[in-house]
């Protein structure tokens, strides 16, 4: 079924109203709310729709078996398929989004729970779609497509579900691995209990005799405390303590990676990572460039650290160390209308499409800025509703943060906007493997703007050492845990034994590479082994966590290009933006201008990720000299 392009994507602290601006919603003016009553006037008129919705799901039935009789069946059920969902998705987006503006309301709590309903029975109503299309010959398919020229739109919904015929079982395998998928959540599931309500806490008592329980908020509250002492001692509790219990946490973690290998053998893939990146049809070699790209790039990061060690101000810079702020912060507040304006400023580069549909974005009410009592938290995209423009959700609070989401979710906006403005619906949809450049492209060219037209120094090093650290954190670290996870896959693979001892001594050996595990540049105290074991992402997922890093690789060398190339490089990386799923993901980064097979991307990011730590380097002189 066609994924709804919801993309809840910067998830911020639950919303406070203690300073917020406007009390109530209806306070707020209007044009600094969305008009989602432009897909539906009324609830009423959404119930007709619902309604409507409902019977063409049963229509849908009706083409059950008779998808290989002829190009006239096999396209009046998929352009029905296609109307089906075009609908759904639009019913989907009004509930949702009512919801969200006052989570308080029942009533919009029921149009959420009628659409999701309905979307059940839509899925009941189209599993037999993709079965089917797999059971005809592809020589016959082709023939329907030189029959009728109309099903040219549904050409790559239909080769990508062709494309996966060598990996498709028979009905009674297919059965079986269905059954199976009732235990393929059991290990995160055990381990989301047993970490957040029967693991016992490590308790460590502070310098100023507070004592503190360490569970997983307290850690990430307490790691940034200021007395390096307690620092090293939160750190040597919270990660001991995983210790304790590293052959349960390992032995929930192997039965994960078993899970995955069981069900990539059965399909017929020869590890889980290939069965992994095949669902968007994405080369194994792309994964492992990334490791081979960001181990030979290790330097940069050392680099890095050493710059910290400095910034912080320390002898020896130590792991427990590295989530401290290497600037101060600077109290930056803007308007929504001071940050419209910036943005327009910012997005100069893309050209005039663009930038008059983010104007579009900002007269004709696609964002809900304010936090009011009852609205959800956080900050999102939805492109869902095809015939009209995506909703941006905000809580602006008028800092830089705010900008910096605000600027992020409206390229996933324009992503969208793009996508289905030139592409059928069918192809309007895009995976996560690219949702993220978009976003992540636009925070690169406004960090880059903001520096250029920082205030003073101060401002200027804030903005460079809070980028520093985003490009830290998502490219090496990422990068890392995908390194890690690709491990002990493998020892499963290869018939290896894994235990969580087997996991700390691997994740020790990738993290002493990454981080040098030398006074010089950075010390891993042992205890650091058990890291892996605080990782939700292993258990929860399966190599997810890669996308993180390839994203903002790809979205920073895509930025580089269009400052320094301008408006041929802009037209280029449009082949994302307008691709939607018309190809594979991979094919449409190609047609935007680099090889993910390559070397470049990883060279403009790292030479991007140097060029920022020379100016800080330029402005920490500058000041050193002064105090001479």
């Amino acid at each position: 079924m066609f994924r709804k392009i919801i993309l809840l994507l910067t998830l911020l602290a639950f919303t406070s109203l203690l300073n917020a601006q406007y009390k109530t919603r209806d306070e707020i003016p209007a044009k600094y709310k969305w008009d989602i009553h432009l897909l539906y006037k009324t609830n009423a008129d959404w119930q007709k729709d619902y309604q409507h919705l409902s019977k063409l799901a049963d229509k849908l039935k009706t083409f059950k078996g008779k998808l290989s009789k002829d190009a006239i069946t096999f396209y009046k059920a998929l352009n029905l398929y296609s109307d089906l969902m075009k609908g759904y998705y639009k019913l989907s987006d009004y509930a949702q989004r009512l919801y969200d503006q006052d989570l308080r309301v029942s009533a919009n709590q029921q149009l959420v729970e009628q659409s999701e309903a309905l979307g059940t029975k839509i899925s009941e109503a189209t599993a037999y779609i993709n079965p089917e299309i797999l059971r005809i010959p592809a020589k016959k398919i082709h023939e329907f497509f030189k029959q009728n020229p109309k099903l040219e739109d549904f050409d790559f919904f239909v080769a990508n579900i062709q494309r996966l015929k060598a990996h498709t079982l028979s009905d009674a395998e297919e059965k079986i691995l269905a059954s199976a998928g009732m235990i393929a959540s059991s290990p995160s599931t055990i381990h989301g209990i047993f970490e957040n309500a029967e693991k016992p806490y490590a308790k460590v008592t502070l310098s100023d005799g507070k004592t503190i329980e360490l569970n997983s908020s307290a850690y990430v509250q307490y790691r940034t405390v200021k007395n390096r002492k307690d620092r090293a001692k939160i750190f040597k509790a919270f990660f001991n303590n995983y210790k304790r219990f590293q052959n349960t946490l390992g032995a929930i973690l192997a039965a994960k990676v078993k899970i995955d290998y069981f069900f990539a053998k059965n399909r017929k893939y020869k590890t889980a990572l290939a069965y992994s990146l095949d669902k968007n049809n994405i080369p194994v070699t792309v994964y492992t460039n990334l490791i081979k790209q960001i181990n030979k790039n290790i330097p940069t990061l050392h680099r890095m650290l050493k710059l910290m060690k400095r910034m912080l101000g320390v002898d020896t810079l130590h792991y427990y160390d590295l989530y401290m702020p290497i600037v101060k912060k600077v109290d930056m507040k803007f308007t929504v209308d001071e940050a419209q304006k910036i943005i327009l400023n910012t997005l100069k580069p893309m050209g005039g499409e663009y930038l008059s549909t983010v104007k579009k974005a900002f007269n004709n009410r696609w964002i809900d800025y304010y936090p009011t009592p009852g609205k959800r938290s956080g900050a999102y995209s939805s492109g869902a509703a095809y015939d009209y423009h995506p909703f941006i959700l905000m809580n602006w609070h008028g800092d830089y943060n705010s900008l910096t989401t605000l600027i992020h979710e409206m390229g996933h906006t324009m992503h969208s906007y793009f996508s289905n403005k030139y592409q059928p619906f069918i192809k309007s949809d895009y995976p996560i493997f690219v949702a993220e450049i978009a976003s992540t492209c636009n925070e690169s060219l406004l960090n880059n703007y903001m520096v250029e037209h920082a205030k003073s120094d101060k401002e200027k090093l804030f903005l460079l050492g809070n980028y520093l650290e985003l490009l830290r954190t998502t490219i090496f670290r990422q990068t890392s845990f995908a390194e890690f996870e690709w491990e002990i896959h493998k020892r499963i693979e290869n018939n290896q034994p894994l235990t969580g001892e087997i996991m700390s001594k691997i994740y020790w050996k990738i993290v002493t590479k990454y981080y040098g595990n030398t006074p010089d540049v950075c010390v891993v105290d042992p205890y650091i082994a058990y890291e892996w074991a605080y990782i939700p992402h292993f258990v929860d997922y399966s190599y997810y966590v890669y996308q993180y890093a390839t994203s903002l690789i790809y979205a920073t060398a895509f930025a580089q290009k269009i400052i320094h190339e301008g408006k041929p490089a802009v037209e280029k990386y449009y082949n994302i933006l307008k691709g939607g799923s018309s190809d594979y993901p991979i094919n449409l980064i190609k047609k935007a201008g680099i090889d993910p097979l390559s070397s470049e991307a990883f060279d403009l990011t790292m030479k991007r990720m140097n060029n920022v730590m020379d100016q800080i380097e330029k402005i920490l002189n500058k000041k050193k000299q002064r105090k001479q």
